[in-house]
């Protein structure tokens, strides 16, 4: 998503395209897409951009950074460019300015949370081969699993096992490996799954259940950690749930939100409403007027 704003920082085009990670899709077909995106948006205003905001994640590594920045300056020669992590945009567009915590859960997942002194910290956001519980791949990841551990009777028989054969359109439980390995195990591919596990869960299937319940578990876990280590536990603080996630398997969100009621008692979860990309606009007007303000992390590994 690409979105178009004034000075004030109040959207007035934008344009959707596709999407394109710099770790998976590298940087050729990064500046493809944003090129697309942005050519569209723009159309609409009939000028380019004076400031850019990109929001991308990954982009807190020093390296993937400056290749974002270089990409901005080929493709907005004159612009003020600024490169953040996705989840700073997302913060922005559903708690303004203020402190919170984010929690992403989409095909990735990442907690982020700033307090009002410009610190920040995260927790997880390490990619679907590392970590990312909670979020579609991991959901799907699990469910697969599960499906292939009943198949060898070394796991509990699961009524996931129907509905992911027919998603894949295969007959038989060995036959996943292939959907799954001749795509390159892309994380899309197996995301798509966690709408299935969620319905499988709502339905009562025990195994599903158990797996939608660790990964909503894991995602307050995230919050509730951020939460802790920017001293935020005795403030109300906004926490705008983001990603497909909170929407397909809305009993992540019930989990989630009951969880955090435990963990962070003062968070205030609320499914973010706002277009993710409109926290980057609010960013970009602020970053023309000299007046943003990107958190340092407590924890300058990240």
């Amino acid at each position: 998503m690409c979105q178009v704003g004034d000075s004030e920082g109040r959207v007035v085009a934008e344009a959707r395209g596709a999407g394109a990670n710099l770790q998976s899709a590298g940087e050729l077909e990064v500046e493809k897409v944003l090129h697309d995106v942005m050519t569209e948006a723009l159309a609409c205003v009939g000028q380019g951009p004076a400031a850019v905001c990109l929001g991308m994640a990954g982009v807190d590594r020093p390296h993937d950074a400056r290749v974002m920045r270089a990409i901005l300056a080929r493709l907005c020669r004159g612009s003020k460019a600024l490169v953040v992590n996705d989840a700073l945009v997302a913060l922005e567009a559903g708690a303004p300015g203020l402190p919170g915590i984010v929690l992403i859960a989409g095909t990735g997942s990442i907690a982020y949370g700033r307090d009002g002194r410009g610190r920040a910290a995260r927790a997880g956001g390490w990619g679907h081969v590392l970590g990312d519980e909670g979020s579609g791949f991991w959901l799907g990841r699990q469910a697969l699993s599960a499906i292939l551990r009943a198949a060898d009777q070394r796991g509990r028989e699961t009524a996931l096992t129907g509905p992911v054969m027919a998603h894949f359109g295969v007959a038989r439980e060995t036959d996943l490996v292939h959907p799954v390995y001749e795509g390159g195990m892309k994380p899309k591919v197996v995301a798509a799954l966690a709408s299935i596990v969620g319905a499988v869960a709502d339905a009562g299937d025990a195994v599903a259940m158990h797996i939608v319940e660790r990964g909503a578990h894991e995602l307050a876990a995230s919050a509730a950690s951020v939460g802790r280590r920017l001293g935020l536990e005795a403030t109300e603080i906004p926490v705008p749930l983001a990603g497909g996630i909170f929407h397909a398997v809305p009993r992540v969100r019930a989990l989630v939100v009951a969880r955090l009621a435990e963990l962070l008692p003062n968070a205030r979860p609320a499914v973010l409403e706002a277009e993710p990309a409109s926290g980057a606009v609010r960013l970009a007007a602020a970053y023309l007027r000299d007046d943003v303000r990107i958190p340092v992390y407590l924890d300058t590994t990240h």
